[in-house]
């Protein structure tokens, strides 16, 4: 049954990342990072971004990246958070949050990747 492996892979790193992302949550809360601004969705977007960076481009097999890459970095990082929170920010007429955000997640993230390019490859 070749189906079995890949969605264990992808099922098991899917719980590892979506605990990881729940712990940075509260680590930042515990920190005293206040709701204010969503922090802990722009840090896992940018740590995420960057380990699937680090795989792609170091060339991983294909059940570490179905691992790694699609379970863990896919419930770790969340675009559906970060689309849901800077529209939000903007409705409460916070904009300026809004555009950080934004700007912040799209930017940085794709900035982790590029920096993960230049240490692998």
């Amino acid at each position: 049954m070749p189906f079995a492996e890949p969605a264990y892979l992808v099922g098991t790193g899917g719980a590892v990342g979506a605990v990881l992302r729940y712990a940075v949550a509260n680590l930042l809360l515990r920190w005293g990072q206040s709701e204010t601004f969503p922090t802990a969705t722009l840090l896992v977007n940018v740590i995420g971004s960057f380990i699937l960076g680090l795989l792609v481009f170091g060339s991983m097999g294909s059940e570490a990246m179905l691992f790694v890459g699609v379970g863990v970095c896919g419930a770790f990082t969340t675009y559906s958070s970060f689309s849901v929170q800077t529209v939000r920010l903007w409705e409460d007429g916070r904009r300026g949050y809004a555009v950080i955000s934004a700007v912040g997640n799209l930017g940085l993230s794709g900035l982790a990747v590029g920096l993960a390019w230049l240490l692998v490859g």
